[in-house]
């Protein structure tokens, strides 16, 4: 009855994505996620069909324009990301697997790319849940720390929409911060993570060559080409201004739902199974890739 209540109040509109991810906290160390095992299914959808909606408040030359700006930072960051993740786990010991993940997850788009990544590896259960923990958290940290940190070094809407988008893991919690931040922030950020997200693709391949796993499949993240779509259908049909806003604001409310369901799902096993070291590796790279990012909007942008 408790997450029914919560979950009614999440698409009210009144909740703050923020919010949304701490009251999905409450309720999982409190009184439980009743429908668990649906969690992963119904964040994955509901983000996609969210940013697909985001998409119908965004302006074509905006978004290339935000675009071509994050690509030099976005292709720095991926690989320096990848090649300092694997030299930790090996430092760490951290089962070679569960290390990758947890590189892939920091340098690309956390969860989504894990999810892509897993089955080119072949990772079993419990390395990839340790991954996505890992990942979640850091990424509840984030959604709150990222904007005071930002108001703090009064960084603009742009800057803090690319910086964001480059060392928050989850497309979720990229999108909540900026929303935050505001709605320049909001638009840089969404663009640049999904151009990240399309990385997936080479970052899989390199990584079935390197597992010597050349028969698994690579998973294509399809909804942003949706998105690509609503951007455009915005920028160049005038008659969608008419139902633009209400499809943003129902997205809007969509990842306030998402970032609740995400923290449903983050209980103390969840917590506990992660362990220490693997803890210690994604903490490590999202500092490194935080910090750098951070110093080169700052000096170089």
């Amino acid at each position: 009855m408790i997450f029914g209540i919560l979950t009614v109040l999440c698409l009210t509109g009144f909740i703050s994505p923020p919010m949304g991810l701490l009251l999905g906290l409450v309720v999982a160390n409190l009184s439980g996620h009743p429908f668990l095992e649906l969690n992963n299914k119904a964040t994955s959808i509901l983000l996609q069909v969210s940013v697909i909606g985001l998409g119908f408040g965004m302006n074509v030359n905006s978004a290339l324009s935000a675009g071509k700006e994050g690509f030099i930072f976005t292709v720095a960051s991926i690989f320096s990301t990848l090649i300092l993740g694997y030299f930790i786990g090996k430092w760490f010991k951290i089962e070679k697997k569960t290390a990758h993940l947890i590189s892939c997850g920091t340098a690309i788009c956390g969860g989504s790319a894990i999810a892509a990544i897993a089955p080119v590896i072949k990772s079993d259960e419990k390395q990839t849940s340790v991954a996505l923990g890992v990942i979640f958290i850091l990424n509840s940290i984030a959604l709150f720390l990222f904007p005071v940190i930002g108001h703090w070094l009064d960084l603009s809407q742009q800057e803090f929409g690319l910086w964001c988008a480059i060392a928050i893991h989850d497309t979720s919690s990229v999108v909540g911060a900026a929303n935050k931040y505001g709605p320049e922030a909001l638009q840089m950020a969404t663009t640049v993570k999904l151009a990240r997200a399309l990385w997936i693709i080479p970052v899989a391949l390199i990584t079935a060559v390197s597992f010597k796993n050349k028969s698994s499949k690579v998973k294509i993240p399809y909804f942003i080409g949706l998105f690509i779509l609503a951007m455009l259908l915005n920028t160049y049909v005038p008659q969608t201004a008419l139902v633009g806003p209400g499809l943003v604001a129902l997205a809007k409310i969509g990842l306030t739902l998402t970032l609740f369901l995400i923290g449903a799902g983050l209980n103390f096993n969840v917590l506990k199974s992660v362990g220490l070291k693997p803890l210690f590796q994604g903490i490590l790279l999202w500092v490194f890739i935080g910090t750098a990012a951070l110093l080169s909007i700052i000096y170089f942008n």
